[in-house]
């Protein structure tokens, strides 16, 4: 099975840079996108023979996650369960035979951490009991954009970044929580080595430079990691700045 996940950055920007040439070539099982802006009916494509599930931030233009399925999910669930947590539109869980698929937008901590204690107090614990009790019935993937570089070789520049927004150690060790949840990192399974990452500043050609940071994941149930085949990231891939990540598994 093929998974895929993008912070696309807009959803409406990016099916107008080659969005579905992408889909074509890939021909993933699954794609999960982040940060869609946009509720479904601002979005003129029709997304034939994808089933397509949205979950838009009340706040327009911000936000939001969508998952494009060829196969109908088993069952499909918006946020997490919690009212304070759950009008941002930051996550979809997508029920599959073998396991739940889990798409987040994790929050971004903002210039000056003014999310900070938010992020790391109120949605991580928030977010681990939302696995947690999937875990309970079947194993789970979860994929997306968590903004955070969990180590200092997921990032370019990690001493000029050290309190900054996605690599603060409270960020970092938020992350830590949510593996010890029972989750492996897939892409580290497969790659120990640095310079691979998956967002690039717009500015001072970071991307060109390959001054980046890796901060999209899939991350797997550590019952199911024997499944895996392969990791991805697709640094090559344009149209956002980030780039899409992805996931093989013998399911």
């Amino acid at each position: 099975m093929k998974l895929l996940s993008w912070n696309v950055n807009g959803v409406r920007s990016i099916l107008g840079k080659g969005f579905g040439d992408y889909l074509a070539r890939e021909e993933p099982d699954v794609l999960c996108i982040q940060e869609t802006k946009a509720r479904r009916e601002q979005v003129e494509h029709d997304f034939q023979g994808w089933h397509v599930f949205w979950n838009a931030a009340q706040r327009p233009g911000y936000s939001g996650t969508a998952v494009l399925s060829r196969k109908k999910p088993l069952s499909v669930e918006n946020g997490i369960g919690r009212p304070e947590h759950d009008t941002e539109g930051r996550v979809i869980t997508a029920e599959f035979p073998d396991f739940f698929l889990v798409n987040v937008y994790t929050p971004n901590s903002q210039r000056e951490l003014t999310r900070l204690d938010y992020r790391t107090r109120g949605w991580t614990p928030a977010f681990i009991d939302h696995l947690v009790r999937l875990k309970k019935r079947k194993p789970v993937v979860f994929c997306g954009d968590m903004n955070v570089a969990h180590r200092e070789i997921d990032l370019a520049r990690p001493k000029e970044n050290t309190r900054n927004a996605g690599f603060t150690a409270e960020e970092r060790e938020a992350f830590d929580r949510i593996l010890g949840a029972g989750f492996v990192d897939s892409f580290r399974e497969f790659e120990p080595g640095g310079g691979h990452y998956t967002w690039w500043s717009y500015q001072n050609g970071a991307r060109e430079r390959n001054i980046g940071w890796r901060i999209d994941y899939f991350c797997v149930s550590a019952e199911l990691a024997p499944a895996m085949q392969s990791a991805c990231i697709q640094p090559l891939v344009m149209g956002s700045d980030h780039c899409p990540v992805g996931l093989a598994l013998d399911v």
